[in-house]
């Protein structure tokens, strides 16, 4: 069986989206899953920039060090990449879907579907919030880093 791969998609790849990587970063480690994981923005605001300082340190309190991490733009390649690309909203999941090319065999999504009673729902963007906003995303996205484990799981035994 291949190696998994996720793709989590937000606007900017500055808050929500590296906070999910970071989320199922630990889950996988903590199920012993070899995963590829990674996380983009639709947008090119920050390229190369770190995360949201207010995302470093919701991070750093769950214990994870996302300071290196660095915003990236989605890019065509990641359609042939990863299996599964994950979106946080829904304009962010028309745009994936607008730029997916024909042949992709990715399945594209929004993340709370994969976590029961969410389905359909975005993660909370924080951007403009408080360091409480980035409590309540972190729940949201480790909800679903746990829920997406447990699917990955579940194929994996088959």
């Amino acid at each position: 069986m291949t190696k998994p791969s996720i793709l989590f998609v937000c606007l900017g790849n500055i808050c929500r989206s590296p906070l999910a990587e970071a989320a199922l970063r630990r889950r996988a480690a903590e199920a012993d899953l070899d995963i590829e994981i990674d996380s983009v923005g639709t947008a090119d605001y920050h390229v190369g920039r770190a995360p949201d300082p207010r995302a470093i340190a919701e991070a750093k309190r769950q214990g994870i060090d996302i300071g290196g991490y660095r915003g990236r733009q989605l890019a065509r390649e990641d359609f042939a990449r990863f299996d599964h690309i994950l979106v946080m909203d829904e304009d962010n999941l028309a745009d994936v879907r607008a730029m997916a090319p024909a042949d992709s065999s990715a399945k594209i999504a929004l993340l709370l579907d994969v976590v029961p009673g969410t389905a359909g729902r975005s993660v909370a963007d924080p951007y403009h919030g408080s360091e409480a906003d980035f409590a309540g995303t972190w729940k949201e996205v480790d909800a679903a880093a746990e829920a997406l484990i447990a699917v990955l799981i579940s194929e994996r035994q088959g």
